[in-house]
């Protein structure tokens, strides 16, 4: 009576695990292919599993190009970028705040919006934010909304360089030999052309960063090797055609400058070297530089800079970035001769950019292929799992069940067989 029990509750009980297995098979747990979405698009996913922000597919004005027009040799190592910040040892990020490049909205997400363990401190009515690493009072970010301009007004690479470790052991009172830390350069680039209307229109409303230092080599550039553009306290009102006039305007090629280790043309010392050799050395300085960078972003393409920022130092922003191009430089009209006349102006800084787009853009795809296979992986690694819950599931069945009667083994191989089966079919179609 109670073999003949088991054998009738043995049947439903397969039959429910049966169709358990071919759901799991058909609907995995990360698949959408049983999910029903909402209108709601948004760049993050929660997980009822815990708090994981995932990185969803960008919206469709900023896709790839079905083609990148391959001008670089970019090795792997050159895409391939990870950093393991140590938040809580003694590495240091820092921002190096290229003007009009978009620098003040991405400093702002640094300070406001990355999801820490101790989030930075930011008071209402104050430009700095305390960003304290977990359990101890030092710094992990230097930039402006931090630190302050600690190494000059818009400092740049050949300032930081010289000026960051210092600062940052005398503000955590550590010494440089007891101390090694690692710096980790980051910054933002933007279309020349754009960044520079942008420049124009904001030293047309009176900017100066008259307070910059320039500091190369030691010292900061005589008048004779930097002269003023302007007479006065600013350049307010200053018409496109006079902006672009002034040889001496820090405007021109910005970027390269600013990227550039200037000490290898003697800093701002014009007679040092030929201006077609300073230009090349200055370049190839910037591209260099830019290249080893830990990370850079581009302001045109906000939302890969986030996916690479993110997947670089294995940090989540906790809103997504937001792509706005009604610019002030966006909306300034001007003619062919003068666009060709600021390229002219700009030549370095519009080869530099051409250079930095390629590479970001492959690195964006780089990582997102990457990204793909590592999910591939998870995936077929769950699918195993599954598969062999599910025969200790069973084996766990046919014990609870007698393990009598031939027709019950039958029914048990035949599930095992069905479970292979599907496991390799859904390999088939997703591989």
């Amino acid at each position: 009576m109670e073999e003949k029990f088991n054998r009738l509750i043995f049947i439903p009980i397969a039959a429910v695990l049966f169709l358990m297995i071919g759901y799991q098979y058909v609907c995995p747990a990360d698949s959408n292919t049983c999910y029903f979405r909402s209108d709601d698009k948004g760049l993050f996913q929660r997980y009822s599993s815990g708090f994981e922000l995932v990185y969803t597919e960008p919206e469709a004005d900023e896709d790839l190009p079905s083609k990148i027009t391959s001008k670089f040799n970019f090795t792997e190592r050159n895409l391939d970028r990870h950093v393991d910040f140590k938040i809580r040892g003694d590495d240091v990020m820092v921002f190096l705040h290229i003007q009009k490049t978009g620098g003040t909205t991405f400093g702002r997400h640094l300070v406001k919006n990355i999801q820490l363990e101790q989030p930075c401190d930011c008071m209402a009515g104050q430009r700095k934010c305390t960003c304290h690493r977990p359990g101890r009072a030092d710094s992990w970010l230097f930039s402006r909304f931090s630190t302050g301009w600690s190494c000059g007004l818009h400092a740049d690479w050949t300032e930081l360089t010289s000026c960051v470790p210092t600062v940052m052991n005398k503000r955590d009172k550590k010494s440089v030999q007891k101390n090694k830390r690692n710096f980790y350069y980051i910054t933002m680039l933007r279309d020349p052309v754009s960044r520079y209307l942008s420049e124009w229109k904001h030293v047309q409303r009176g900017a100066t960063w008259k307070t910059a230092l320039h500091m190369c080599d030691g010292r900061s550039p005589t008048e004779d090797e930097l002269p003023a553009c302007y007479s006065g306290d600013d350049w307010t009102g200053v018409p496109l055609i006079d902006f672009m006039s002034c040889p001496s305007n820090l405007a021109n090629n910005r970027q390269v400058r600013m990227l550039a280790d200037l000490s290898l043309v003697g800093c701002y010392n014009m007679s040092s070297v030929s201006e077609l050799e300073r230009g090349q050395v200055l370049l190839a300085s910037a591209k260099a530089n830019l290249l080893n960078m830990a990370f850079f972003g581009l302001t045109e393409f906000q939302r890969k800079t986030q996916y690479l920022f993110e997947r670089t130092f294995g940090l989540r922003f906790i809103r997504a970035f937001t792509q706005i191009n009604s610019t002030r430089a966006a909306s300034v009209g001007i003619s062919e001769k003068v666009r060709w006349r600021i390229e002219g102006l700009n030549a370095l800084d519009v080869e530099l950019y051409e250079y930095a787009k390629e590479l970001f853009l492959r690195r964006y795809q780089y990582s997102r292929q990457k990204q793909h296979q590592e999910e591939r992986l998870r995936r077929w690694q769950e699918r195993q799992q599954r598969q062999r819950l599910h025969r200790t599931y069973l084996s766990e069945l046919w014990r609870l069940g007698g393990g009598g009667g031939e027709e019950e083994e039958e029914q048990m191989k035949g599930l095992e067989e069905v479970a292979t089966t599907e496991d390799y079919s859904s390999q088939v179609v997703r591989w």
